[in-house]
């Protein structure tokens, strides 16, 4: 008995011994997990989140000389990060600047309620306008019109987005085979697709510079392989020479894909958002089909 009574009285112990957690903190909390989600979720919506990755790969390393006592990797680390702080600030301008604007224009009741039923339609229309896109490719490549098309994921693609002209038309392969129609103005550039809408026309897109791309390809194809190096984007061309559709993802490129497989892999993108390496494998699979 008294054992027992010597396990109860440390048990009240222990629990009188702990902080007592009043409303505030609860609020306060809720609040501070709220800003660590928007923060991440802001992060993950601009090209920031691949420098965000690879600093919280060196964390990592910090972490693990930390624990195994690599006094030299730790004094590097040191005596780094008041400069590393600096270049992060400098290196995110433009997407700090972005996001305070985006803070004084955000509703947050929007953000704190999510709607299965405007998920559902998202994801319906998600696959309407995949179904667009192909027979827009199917009826260029068939005319051998040139297109360069950019579908957004993640990675929100609004620097480039201005170095086009606004269109903010809902996707319709009509739109798409007039917008790359040889002679009209609005022919030359990429075109950047955000959910259901084209969103802008004749943008201009960074060039990739990787050497081991064939010397075949020309400024189009170059083009959708730079903006699917600096972002999460998909990006579907058709050749003006030969016809043939190709498909950029994670610097990576696929010739002459057919209707079938440009179809299935972007309806397989959108939902299941694979990450280069089983674009690489695909890639791998797809030799043949060129």
């Amino acid at each position: 008995m008294n054992t027992f009574s010597e396990i109860w009285s440390n048990v009240l112990q222990v629990f009188q011994a702990l902080p007592i957690i009043k409303i505030k903190d609860i609020i306060e909390i809720a609040v501070i997990a709220f800003g660590i989600y928007q923060i991440l979720k802001w992060v993950r919506g601009t090209r920031a989140w691949m420098l965000f990755k690879g600093i919280i790969v060196l964390f990592a390393v910090s972490a693990i000389a930390m624990v195994f006592e690599m006094n030299t990797i730790m004094w590097i680390f040191a005596n780094t990060i008041n400069v590393g702080i600096i270049a992060l600030l400098i290196v995110f301008q433009p997407e700090l600047r972005k996001a305070l604007e985006q803070l004084g224009q955000k509703n947050f009741l929007s953000t704190l309620v999510a709607f299965d039923e405007q998920k559902d339609k998202k994801e319906k229309l998600a696959q309407e306008y995949i179904e667009e896109i192909v027979q827009a490719c199917a009826l260029m490549s068939k005319v051998k019109t040139g297109a360069l098309i950019v579908l957004e994921k993640d990675v929100k693609l609004y620097e480039f987005e201005k170095t086009g002209l606004p269109v903010d038309a809902i996707v319709t392969r009509q739109i798409l085979c007039n917008i790359f129609e040889h002679n009209t103005p609005l022919h030359d550039g990429a075109v950047i697709i955000r959910g259901n809408r084209i969103v802008a026309a004749t943008c201009y897109l960074p060039l990739s510079e990787n050497m081991t791309l064939s010397k075949e390809l020309g400024t189009r194809h170059r083009a959708a392989v730079g903006i699917s190096e600096v972002s999460d984007c998909v990006v579907v061309t058709v050749s003006e020479e030969s016809g043939k559709m190709s498909v950029a993802m994670g610097g990576n490129l696929v010739r002459g894909v057919d209707l079938e497989y440009l179809k299935g892999k972007l309806l397989e993108i959108y939902a299941d958002t694979p990450d280069a390496t089983k674009f690489k494998i695909w890639k791998g699979r797809m030799k043949n089909v060129r």
